[in-house]
């Protein structure tokens, strides 16, 4: 019997271990865990090289991912993004400033931020999930409205603008 797992495979054009070794640089407990090659066979289906990366498995933090080289026709968008818990500030700030390294003009409002490779990522401090949980609509209000404002997430600013 297999395990009930949900793997989410990213599709890179020909940057599938680049990226995978990029992500585990940056999170901790994290590893690549297998690499796959194209081989001759499917060649005139694949149209890879044998011998180049097909598929780059790795792990987030005990999360498994899968990188795929399947070729350019499919790109990254918003659509679907990965969503970091950050403890504090220093957390916050850490990911921004890794993910974000070389992603030329892909820093979004709320916290959003497309990486090198076009994954987006949502860099969020878990204070600001316990705000915007509030009960006080009035609170819940002015976190939002000072949320709107940012590109990157600032917990003092949220909290200051949650208590008024």
């Amino acid at each position: 019997m297999s395990l009930n797992k949900i793997t989410p495979c990213l599709w890179f054009n020909g940057q599938a271990e680049e990226a995978a070794n990029f992500y585990t640089s940056i999170f901790k407990n994290s590893k690549v865990t297998k690499i796959q090659r194209y081989t001759e066979a499917g060649k005139e289906a694949h149209g890879q090289e044998p011998g180049s990366v097909l598929v780059t498995a790795f792990e987030l933090n005990g999360q498994p991912f899968v990188a795929l080289n399947g070729g350019p026709q499919f790109k990254f968008n918003e659509a679907i993004s990965f969503q970091i818990d950050c403890a504090n500030q220093e957390e916050v700030d850490y990911y921004w400033e890794h993910l974000g390294k070389d992603a030329d003009g892909s820093k979004q409002q709320c916290g959003w931020l497309g990486d090198k490779f076009g994954v987006v990522w949502q860099v969020v401090p878990t204070a600001l999930k316990e705000m915007l949980g509030d009960s006080d609509v009035e609170r819940v209000k002015r976190v939002t409205v000072a949320m709107m404002a940012m590109k990157k997430l600032n917990i003092a600013e949220l909290r200051k603008a949650y208590e008024g």
